[in-house]
């Protein structure tokens, strides 16, 4: 019997991406993941956790938000939508880095990986819901979605760089110190949830159970953590310009200074105004805008050789080299 080709196989056959169409939709699935997270924020802060009653459906018997569950089954069933719009942009990812030429299966490994993350966070949610929205499993959902902005953000980079084993930059010290920082915004990523779990937004009107914890003493813990996180990246730098790392080390700890100063603004905000929803929604925003930068400055203290060129003769290569060839003059 002759050889039955798989769908992928049969788009490679047909279509040849280019290497940076690969890196856009590895981006892609990083914005994607930003977005899920501030929505799924949304959520709970409008207070549309059981907006929709039950999972899968919305509500006994009908898929969709009916009018009588008003605007909060509206946000909790856009918010579902989102994930299947989530799964279109990783789909593309894990299509593009299957059909291009040379084919890398360590990305299509870790697209693969974004994709089952989802799709078992997603039975997470429905869990969630089934259960009145516990708040320890609501931190694991919160979780979860942070496993899947690392694995995105490390798509990202693999789809900017070759498959050569990876060559230190920097001393190890120095690279030691910086999965130190990368330990310690995970730390303050997992404090976090327990201040949310404890904290005055339940995510529901009803009364809905709470971490049994002092949300405010948990906050200071969690703010003593981004002391130690601040502390990490500015004996970075120090390391960084002692050992004179080259430049995108040095512009990857700059862009982590921006983010953590953006986010410091929205802490000591929310803080002192009593943590307004739109405040608060934006320092979520600012954890995923950290913990991006965190991962790309450890990512970038390594080096993995230039990534494949597209293959000769494939449509990606010739458009390349069509790009790149000098225009005549008029």
């Amino acid at each position: 019997m002759p050889n039955t080709l798989n769908p992928l196989e049969l788009i490679a056959r047909r279509w040849q991406p280019s290497a940076r169409l690969v890196e856009r939709a590895a981006l892609a699935s990083v914005v994607m993941a930003v977005i899920i997270v501030v929505t799924g924020g949304a959520v709970r802060l409008t207070e549309s956790g059981l907006g929709c009653s039950t999972w899968p459906q919305c509500t006994p018997g009908s898929l969709a938000p009916t009018a009588e569950m008003g605007i909060h089954g509206l946000i909790e069933f856009g918010n579902r939508l989102l994930t299947y719009v989530l799964c279109a942009f990783i789909g593309l990812f894990i299509v593009a880095a299957r059909a291009r030429a040379p084919r890398r299966r360590s990305l299509t490994r870790l697209g693969w990986a974004q994709f089952w993350i989802v799709m078992g966070n997603a039975v997470w949610g429905g869990i969630v819901v089934l259960t009145g929205l516990n708040p320890y499993l609501v931190a694991a959902h919160f979780l979860l979605t942070t496993a899947l902005l690392t694995v995105a953000v490390l798509s990202w980079q693999r789809a900017k760089e070759g498959d050569d084993a990876p060559r230190d930059v920097v001393p190890r010290p120095v690279r030691q110190l910086a999965w130190l920082l990368v330990a310690a915004t995970a730390t303050l990523t997992l404090v976090g949830t327990a201040v949310t779990g404890s904290g005055p937004h339940a995510g529901d009107a009803r009364e809905v159970h709470r971490i049994p914890l002092d949300w405010q003493e948990i906050t200071q813990l969690h703010v003593d953590f981004v002391y130690i996180v601040v502390g990490l990246s500015v004996a970075l730098w120090f390391a960084l310009r002692a050992v004179k790392a080259p430049a995108a080390p040095r512009r990857a700890v700059l862009a982590l200074f921006g983010s953590l100063a953006f986010q410091g603004v929205i802490g000591y905000t929310q803080y002192f105004m009593g943590l307004p929803e739109i405040v608060v929604g934006l320092h979520m925003l600012g954890s995923t805008l950290v913990w991006i930068a965190v991962l790309y400055l450890a990512l970038s203290l390594r080096d993995r050789g230039p990534r494949p060129e597209d293959a000769p003769g494939t449509p990606a290569a010739d458009e390349a080299s069509a790009t790149q060839a000098p225009q005549p003059v008029a």
